[in-house]
């Protein structure tokens, strides 16, 4: 059975507290609007991780922002393109269960450790992001 709501923010917090510190982010946030979801944020960036109790899973999006648009991509694709992985399945994204949710958590918070330093520098993030197949949003909301 994919944890609750409740579980999933308690969990988000564990996981990603130490992330968070290193990383000077501030959050979480959390909402339940579409699906229960956390996120962090930077200067320019946010981490967005979310729970699909449809399909029992657990991902994270990492969001940039620049001049008049956003960019959105997941976390993998992100960290093979930074070379910080060579691979994609180094991370689990399942969470039908509690002891899923916490791996996935974990690894996905590592990630997130991982290709941080990548998006300091704005023009730089920006065609990281667009390499590992970002989307493009402009700030008021269509693509």
């Amino acid at each position: 059975m994919v944890p609750s709501a409740k579980v999933f923010f308690d969990e988000v917090r564990t996981a990603y507290a130490p992330t968070a510190d290193v990383l000077g982010l501030t959050g979480p946030e959390e909402t339940e609007r579409v699906m229960p979801s956390a996120h962090y944020k930077g200067p320019t960036v946010e981490y967005w991780i979310s729970l699909d109790y449809s399909e029992g899973t657990v991902g994270c999006s990492v969001e940039l922002e620049a001049d008049t648009y956003l960019l959105t991509v997941d976390i993998e694709p992100l960290a093979i393109t930074a070379g910080v992985v060579e691979r994609r399945g180094g991370i689990s994204f399942s969470a039908r269960n509690l002891k899923q949710l916490r791996k996935s958590l974990q690894g996905q918070a590592d990630y997130v450790q991982r290709v941080h330093p990548f998006l300091i520098g704005a023009d730089a993030a920006q065609e990281l992001m667009r390499q590992a197949g970002a989307r493009m949003w402009s700030k008021g909301g269509t693509p």
